[in-house]
């Protein structure tokens, strides 16, 4: 698939809105109970980058990012103010932010993800595209030091261990992360006098599969 590792203007990207989107295929018995399924494994989110323009500098750097990507062609990397840290919002990185896998003695790759809890119901959300230097991981509650412990794949979220973890041992991670996009619309519409009338351009994103 084609795809950027460039991220939108994080500065333009932080007044915009949206989130997640779940599918659920719901059906109403005859007895009114109802029976609901989703096909969808993971989450699809959305945005409207046209909510943090302020200025006709951010129109220009805005249709300048959307031609370099051709519109609807390209995907890229999307920061989410709401959600960009493995741990809590409000809180600095550290390594011991999410368990991401036990060491058997032969594994060296391991997948990021972040983990979100609610009671006893949890959902495992894989992390793709880490944000390079931010990364910071451990093996039995000993941090790791990249490019020499491990290395960092940022456009799969891989970490790749120098040597395999040992048999017991718990792999812990700590990241910021984005969320690979792509704009959900060929065209941008822009007027002068609109948006110095407060009237701001529409330009819907969305979360692609990679």
């Amino acid at each position: 698939m084609s795809f950027h590792e460039v991220r939108f203007p994080a500065n333009l990207s932080f007044g915009s809105v949206g989130g997640p989107e779940r599918r659920t295929d719901i059906v109403t018995l005859s007895n009114g109970f109802e029976e609901r399924n989703t096909p969808w494994a993971h989450a699809r989110r959305r945005y409207d980058a046209g909510v943090g323009m302020r200025s006709l500098d951010d129109i220009e750097v805005l249709i300048s990012f959307f031609e370099a990507r051709r519109g609807q062609l390209y995907g890229f990397r999307w920061k989410d103010w709401s959600d960009y840290k493995s741990g809590k919002a409000l809180a600095d990185v550290d390594f011991r932010d999410q368990v991401i896998g036990e060491g058997d003695g032969a594994e060296h790759v391991f997948q990021l993800h972040k983990v979100y809890r609610s009671g006893e119901a949890r959902y495992t959300r894989p992390i793709l595209k880490p944000v390079a230097g931010t990364v910071r991981v451990g093996v039995a509650d000993t941090e790791q030091q990249e490019a020499v412990d491990f290395t960092l794949d940022t456009a799969r979220g891989e970490i790749t261990f120098a040597v395999a973890p040992s048999p017991g041992e718990q792999v812990t991670a700590g990241f910021e992360f984005d969320v690979p996009v792509r704009f959900d619309t060929d065209r941008i519409q822009t007027s002068v006098a609109s948006f110095q009338a407060g009237d701001m351009p529409n330009v819907p994103v969305v979360e692609v599969r990679v």
